[in-house]
């Protein structure tokens, strides 16, 4: 569902600015200076989607007959700048001070330090943290369910703090809907189940009461890479933790392990006086 919306906002907007004369007089000049004007407003990984968004449609467009040429070859490409950029976590520090602006003696705090805990602990995605469900919580056995990208399910250790954090909401959370199994549920009246915006609005308004730069869920689940990083463990044992799929997206952390790396560096020659 995220997906298809996220490609209808982008499909829209091309069509809505692109189309206004009709699709029969839809050039490749006016595809190329789309891409060109949209892609210097968001960042590299919102240029690889539009790119994506628009050659799809284009190529749709061709086969229904609603365009005459394939103008999909208008679409240039977008630079793949995310192999090149170090990940950007949360330094040690600033995660304390993000947890602690969470006040615990309050229904809604303990809520928002329970979420809070899985994303830095298990660097879980904004996704996963809202469709958490009471069943996923396997306490006898000392583990989660995650139900994670492309429906893969994942089960994972559940630590003593982050399993005590969940508990403590638990235990104070206002009754869920007839048939709601959802572990997190809004404040209002009636609660409803979360989406990955409220988590979402929960980190960046933690943040601004911590005092510390605003970040997004995503940057956490770079925390806790880094801090499992920090503490020895494996690029296999965090690629474990955090569900990659394939290697290289994991490899992405071996870049900030500067310690590790020092070991690898050659000597600087001396230079003769």
């Amino acid at each position: 569902v995220a997906t298809v919306g996220c490609y209808e906002r982008r499909a829209r907007r091309f069509l809505s600015q692109c189309a206004r004369e009709g699709l029969e007089r839809l050039t490749a000049a006016e595809v190329s200076s789309f891409i060109a004007r949209e892609c210097q407003v968001g960042g590299g990984s919102s240029a690889q989607m539009l790119v994506v968004v628009v050659r799809s449609v284009l190529r749709y467009l061709h086969v229904v007959g609603l365009i005459d040429v394939p103008l999909e070859w208008a679409v240039p490409a977008a630079a793949n700048l995310r192999s090149r950029a170090l990940p950007r976590g949360v330094d040690s520090a600033a995660v304390g001070a993000l947890l602690s602006v969470c006040d615990r003696r309050r229904r809604i705090g303990r809520r928002n330090y329970a979420m809070l805990v899985l994303l830095v602990r298990l660097g879980l995605r904004a996704s996963e943290v809202a469709t958490l469900s009471l069943e996923d919580l396997r306490w006898r056995a000392g583990e989660i369910v995650v139900h994670g990208k492309g429906g893969r399910v994942d089960t994972l250790p559940l630590p003593v703090d982050v399993g005590e954090a969940v508990a403590s909401y638990l235990r104070s959370r206002p009754a869920p809907p007839d048939g709601c199994r959802s572990v997190f549920l809004s404040d209002t009246v009636p609660p409803r189940p979360i989406s990955r915006h409220t988590v979402g609005v929960v980190v960046r308004r933690g943040c601004l009461r911590a005092g510390i730069p605003v970040v997004g869920p995503h940057q956490l689940r770079h925390s806790a890479a880094t801090t499992m990083l920090e503490a020895g463990a494996s690029l296999d044992e965090i690629g474990s933790v955090l569900r990659h799929r394939e290697r290289r997206t994991t490899a992405i952390y071996a870049r900030v392990d500067i310690a590790t790396l020092r070991t690898l560096a050659l000597p600087w020659p001396a230079v003769a006086s």
